[in-house]
Order: structure tokens, then C-alpha cells, then sequence
């Protein structure tokens, strides 16, 4: 931190009376340091951030900050006010203020800095350091974490006294340290960060760790909770809260793990962490990300200063829930498309190089359906020759439906082609967050001009990606790195991204492109019945895993441009068709043989009609999940059926998703539900038979024939399966 704050950035007699005073006053010294280029500029967005949420904390602190264009690089100021300024706290003025200057695009060593500085406000011994700092010099070597100068100075006569006189100097530190001790407690803090426990408490405590029982006792575990601090600039009041939670969660003798969610990234916590909590702490006042990861928890959700101010009452609220077993709702099972969840991540590279291509093929998605059903519209309503009409800007009657048809179809037309650019810019999102959101639209854009179609999108994310992950590894000089991610990151990746796609692999891609092209439009008779088997079979395999998205994503790409052939629709019908299949044969089979399932399968029966009917098969987990030995192969054998009798019909559809809602838009749609019929059937039949020759569901409810008869209930001491 010693080149964020000097003795000239602070002011310990500041005399302002307003918080805009004393923001003006600080930035002042930040402008004649050279660090502000546009003192008006600042202020101005030091007082819009300031409209978000005052910053005055409890404690006498306020901590004005912002994010500017008009930062050369991190700053920090401190001013000491002997009169108190009102920066909204509930508590009173503020006699410490700290203004805080990030640029707009800080990277993440100095916000990391930052943080740690936001921290230590919380120890109550370094801010008393600060009110009895009698130098300027002293001040800013307390906040950057070094060793006072009188200390210093104390030091260097020590080591040069002469060797027979060396104890009186020991002797007069000694007294000097045991009559202040604020400025040594100070500097310990602004070097760890951390406060020390009660007197007399466990090492293991003072940490931040609560001692497991000794070996061969049985004492019950403490308390865990995890806990999500995050703010709008990410710079101050995220790690304060983190600070103060994780204070108050030792004093109460509970595990407490924060994720902060700041300007610096954020690190996800790890799974089995969350897994294992008795309750979750949001204390936020922008969006949590990942929010779900906390579903089904008892949650205390409150904005980020309840975090800094009551952080103990969080912690008993969230113990109070947990004891009354009050918890936050489950997470909704994905919506829309079966490929919409990227998957948890792991280790393995294949699993990443999965999620970041899904991440693309999710985002992409929306705009195939939009586009997809657009297009079906406008032959519905326009006939078909309405992708011959003009312009609708140059001609357009508003009483003709071919007119109305003309706008559908060329507006869904437009739609397709943000296609490839969205799916080549998210993968790149996926791999390097928003700064490869630039060379991956641009590298999208170039595969979609040079005919490289879908496999070019594929390619441009994950180039893209790469590059804007090896320029991050680059060692950047300080000058520079505040305008890496808003000038350099974009400008050098998106120009390798560029030349590698126009010069090295557009022309290879789009003759691939072509040729999977050709071999779909080349389909016909048995060829195209084995390929409808064999997706069906993907479809059904794993139920919105990885199979299944393959097949999904496969067929998505076939209809993802203007005018696709009547093959790749025939296959999207085909996916489609099969991915229904499973959850309504599930439904159907609790209808008819509802002894066969346990009252949980019977009442999971009752959605999966709703889930299959509109194309989620995820629908049929539960009762994969609880007996896959019989389900998933009679579900694929189902599946099979059903893809490959909608080939053989030569039904075809032109969006990606909709299920029975999009009938009328689908080529042939009285054989198309013949072929989901049939598959379903054959599914039903088979779980029937499966399931009974191993006899009724253990907790279904049922014994013998006359209690299946009269539904009489007994308890069979077994476990409900899910």
C-alpha cells in the first residue's frame, strides 16, 4: 500500500463541516498528487455513489469512495476532524474519514489493498492508533501497515547504542511500549488484519477457528454458517461486513466463512462448505451471484451495512430460523432449455471445456427461440414465399397478412443473426468472464460473415477465451494496468482473435461448416430413422446431462440460421419429440400402476406432466434418480422410438423449444404426436413390467391385494425415496 497513501495525503486537522467539503478537501490532495485528473469529475462520482447508500459507519468512520474515469490510479486520503462530519451514520459524525479513488477499471492487486484496508476500520485498536497519530507521517504508516517512525527511530538507536550501555535503551522501549500501546496494537492490526480473542481464549479462537472436541469426546459441533457480503462499488463496505461477521461469528463461538463478492472477483465457496451449513447470511446490496448455491438454507437476507453495524443479531436471527426449521425456498429445477445449466464446476478440463461451450449454447438459445418461432409465425401467417417478400420499410399494408407475415419473418430473421456472435461471446464469458465478451462477439462476427456458422461461433469463444486468459498471466507494468481491461485487453484480443479467425481458420471451418451442412441435407430413409434412434437415445440417456446436451446443442445448431434445410428441422422435431418422452411416460405410469411408486414418485407424477408437455426432461430425474436400472433404460428405448418414427414422418420444427405449445407451428404435427405417443407407451410399458416383477414400492402404502384394493395405509419404517 505505500504507493496508495504518503504524508501528503493526509490531513489530520481537516477542518470541513459537509461531507462534500470534506471530499473536496481530500480530493484536492489527490489531484495535486496527479492520481485525480478531473477534480469536478470525481466529485461528481464520488456523490452519485454516496446517493446509492450513505457511507458513515458506526464508530465514528466514514468511508466516501468510488469508482472514476478520472483516477490515474488507486488513491487513498485520510482527514482527521476534531468537530465530527455527518456522513449518515447512525451513531453520529465522523471524526476518521477515508476517501477512496479506484479507476474504472482497477485491477485486482490493488482493490485486494483496498480491501484489507476496509477490514482493519473494523479493529477497534487501529482506529484508536489513528486518533492519537501526531504526525501525518505517523497516520499514513499506520494505514499502510508499517512500522511507525518513532518506532523506527527507537530501533535504529537501539542497534547503534554501544554494546555496555545497549540495556538502557531496551529498558526505556520497554517503558515506551507499556505507556502507549495504542500505536503497537495499531501497527499489529494493520499487519495482520485480524483482532485478537477474549483474554485467556484458545489460540485456535484468536484465528478465527473453533477447536474440534478432544479425541474421544462426543460434544456436538459448533454452529456453521457461510455468509455472502457484497456492495455496489465492491471496494469498502463488502469487506467490512466480511470483517465484522467474522468478528462477531468468534465472539458467539460459531464457524463462519464469508464469501465477499467485491471488485477483485470473488471465490466461490467451496460446495461441501455450503453443504455442511446450518445457515446462510446475505448481507448485499447489489444482486448475489449464484444465488441458488444457498437454496433451502435458513437465510437471513439484509442489505450490507446490517452486516457492518449488527452483525451478531444476523447470527442469532439465522440461528433462530434453523432452530424453528424455517428455510429459504428450494432451488427452482432450470426453466427453459434443457442445456440452461452449465453444470458445477470441477477440476477436469473436459467438465470446464463443457461448461464454457454450454455457457455459449445457453445464451444463444433465447435468441433461436425468439428468431425460430418469429419465422414459423411469419410462413404461418405469410405463406410460403414470404422469405421472398421486400423490405418491410419499403413496402408494408397494414391490412394484408402477407405484410404481417413479411414483419415476423424478417424480424426473426434479424434475430438469427446475433446467433453466432452471442454464442461465441459467451463461451469466451464462460472462460474469462466480461473481458472476453469483446473478442468473442467480434470473433463471432467474423465466423458468421465468412460462413463458418455454428463450429466458427465454437471456435472464435474458445480462442477469444484463451487469448484474454494468457494476456491476464502477462506481467503489466503499474502504468498500464489501469486501463488493461477497458483499452488493452479488448484491443490486443480482440486483434488476435480477428486474424486468427479472417487469415488462419475461417476458410477450414466454413468448408467444415459446408460439409455437415450437405451431410444433414443428404439424409433420407434409413439413414435418417438410425440418426432419429440414435438422438433419441442421447435424449433419454442422462436427462439433461451431458449426453443430452450434446444432442440438444447438435440439433440447435442445425436450425440456428435464416433459411436451414428441411433435415436439420426434421432433427430438432426428432430432439425434441424424444426429450418429452421420458417425464410424461413417468406421469402416465404413476396413473396407471401408482402401487409401483412411493407417494413421492406419485406426487412427483403430477408435474411431470406439466414438464414433459413443455420439453424438460428433467422432469423424469427424481424417478431416474431413485431406480435408474429400470427407468433410464426403458426411457431410451422409449426415446429411440420416438426420434426415430418423427424422422420416418419427416416432421419438422422450426424452434428450438415449446414442446405440445409449438404443435401448430410443426410440420406434420398429427404424425409428430403419434410418434410422442407411441414412445411414451412404449416407456410406460416398460417401467410397468420392470417395477413389477420386483413387487410394490417400499413406503407406497399398499401390502397385499385387499390393502391395494381400500389404499390402506401402512408404515413400513423405510425410507421415502425422492
Amino acid at each position: 500500500m505505500s504507493d496508495m497513501i504518503g504524508a501528503d495525503l493526509v490531513d489530520l486537522d481537516l477542518s470541513a463541516d459537509t461531507k462534500e467539503a470534506a471530499a473536496r478537501a481530500l480530493a484536492a490532495r489527490m489531484v495535486a498528487r496527479g492520481r485525480v485528473t478531473d477534480l469536478e469529475g470525481f466529485l461528481a462520482d464520488v456523490a452519485a455513489r454516496e446517493a446509492q447508500m450513505p457511507t458513515g459507519l458506526d464508530g465514528g468512520i466514514g468511508i466516501p469512495h468510488c469508482r472514476s474515469v478520472h483516477v490515474t490510479e488507486p488513491t487513498l486520503a485520510f482527514g482527521r476532524s476534531a468537530a465530527g462530519i455527518d456522513f449518515g451514520a447512525p451513531d453520529g459524525p465522523a471524526d476518521l474519514v477515508f476517501l477512496i479513488a479506484a479507476p474504472a477499471g482497477a485491477d485486482d492487486a490493488h482493490l485486494t489493498i483496498l480491501s484489507s484496508l476496509a477490514r482493519k476500520l473494523m479493529n477497534a485498536d487501529f482506529t484508536a492508533a489513528l486518533r492519537a497519530a501526531d504526525t501525518a507521517r505517523t497516520a499514513a504508516a499506520l494505514i499502510r501497515g508499517d512500522e511507525p517512525p518513532a518506532q523506527q527511530e527507537a530501533r535504529t538507536a537501539a542497534a547503534s547504542a554501544p554494546e555496555d550501555t545497549a540495556v538502557v535503551p531496551a529498558a526505556a522501549s520497554a517503558g515506551t511500549t507499556a505507556g502507549s500501546t495504542a500505536p503497537t496494537a495499531a501497527a499489529s492490526a494493520a499487519g495482520t488484519g485480524s483482532t485478537s480473542g477474549t483474554p485467556g481464549a484458545p489460540a485456535a479462537e484468536a484465528a478465527g477457528t473453533v477447536p474440534g472436541p478432544a479425541l474421544g469426546q462426543d460434544e456436538p459441533r459448533p454452529f456453521r454458517i457461510v455468509a455472502v457480503t457484497s456492495c455496489p462499488t465492491g471496494i469498502a463496505h463488502t469487506y467490512m461486513a466480511a470483517e465484522s461477521l467474522e468478528n462477531a461469528g468468534r465472539e458467539a463461538g460459531v464457524e463462519l466463512v464469508v464469501e465477499t463478492q467485491g471488485s477483485a472477483g470473488f471465490a466461490r465457496l467451496d460446495p461441501a462448505v455450503i453443504a455442511a451449513a446450518d445457515g446462510v447470511i446475505l448481507a448485499h446490496d447489489v444482486p448475489v451471484r449464484d444465488k441458488d448455491r444457498f437454496a433451502g438454507k435458513p437465510t437471513v437476507d439484509v442489505g450490507v451495512k446490517a452486516g457492518i453495524n449488527r452483525p451478531a443479531e444476523l447470527i442469532a436471527e439465522v440461528r433462530e430460523k434453523a432452530a424453528r426449521g424455517e428455510v429459504s425456498a428450494p432451488a427452482h429445477a432450470p426453466a427453459g432449455t434443457p442445456v440452461e445449466r452449465a453444470g458445477d464446476a470441477t477440476e477436469g478440463y473436459g467438465t470446464k471445456l463443457r461448461t464454457w461451450l454450454m455457457s455459449g449454447v445457453s445464451y444463444m438459445v433465447p435468441f433461436v427461440a425468439a428468431g425460430g418461432l418469429l419465422i414459423a409465425l411469419g410462413f404461418a401467417i405469410g405463406g410460403w414465399q414470404v422469405d421472398k417478400a421486400p423490405s418491410v420499410m419499403d413496402h408494408f399494408v397494414w391490412t394484408q397478412a402477407d405484410s404481417w407475415g413479411a414483419l415476423l419473418f424478417q424480424i426473426g430473421g434479424v434475430a438469427f443473426k446475433f446467433l453466432v456472435p452471442v454464442l461465441a461471446g459467451y463461451i469466451a464469458y464462460g472462460m474469462a468472464d466480461r473481458p472476453g465478451l469483446v473478442p468473442g462477439f467480434v470473433g463471432g462476427a467474423i465466423a458468421l460473415d465468412a460462413g463458418a456458422g455454428f463450429l466458427g461461433g465454437l471456435a472464435a469463444g474458445l480462442i477469444a477465451g484463451g487469448v484474454v486468459l494468457a494476456i491476464q498471466r502477462v506481467p503489466i507494468p503499474a502504468v498500464l494496468r489501469g486501463i488493461m481491461p477497458v483499452v488493452v485487453i479488448p484491443l490486443v484480443s480482440s486483434a488476435i482473435t480477428g486474424f486468427l479467425m479472417l487469415v488462419v481458420i475461417g476458410k477450414p471451418i466454413a468448408s467444415a461448416q459446408k460439409g455437415l451442412t450437405d451431410w444433414l441435407s443428404g439424409l433420407t430413409g434409413t439413414n435418417a430413422v438410425l440418426l432419429g434412434a440414435l438422438l433419441g437415445l442421447m435424449m433419454c440417456f442422462d436427462l439433461g446431462g451431458p449426453v443430452n446436451k450434446v444432442a440438444y446443442a447438435f440439433a440447435t445448431a442445425g436450425i440456428a440460421v435464416t433459411d436451414p434445410s428441411d433435415s436439420a428441422m426434421q432433427i430438432m422435431a426428432a430432439v425434441m419429440a424424444a426429450g418429452m418422452v421420458p417425464p410424461l411416460a413417468m406421469a402416465l405410469a404413476t396413473t396407471v400402476r401408482g402401487r409401483l411408486f412411493t407417494p413421492a414418485e406419485r406426487e412427483n407424477g403430477k408435474a411431470a406432466w406439466v414438464l414433459g408437455a413443455s420439453f424438460i426432461s428433467e422432469g423424469a430425474i427424481p424417478f431416474a434418480a431413485a431406480d435408474p436400472l429400470r427407468v433410464i433404460p426403458s426411457a431410451m428405448a422409449g426415446g429411440a422410438l420416438t426420434g426415430a418414427l418423427s424422422m420416418a414422418f419427416g416432421a419438422t420444427l422450426r424452434a428450438p423449444h415449446g414442446g405440445v405449445f409449438v404443435v401448430p407451428l410443426i410440420g406434420s404435427p398429427l404424425l409428430y404426436l403419434v410418434a410422442i405417443a407411441a414412445g411414451v407407451c412404449v416407456t410406460t410399458a416398460l417401467v410397468v413390467v420392470l417395477k413389477g416383477m420386483r413387487g410394490q414400492a417400499p413406503g407406497s402404502g399398499t401390502t397385499g391385494p385387499a390393502a391395494q384394493e381400500a389404499g390402506a395405509p401402512k408404515d413400513t419404517g423405510q425410507p421415502v425415496a425422492a
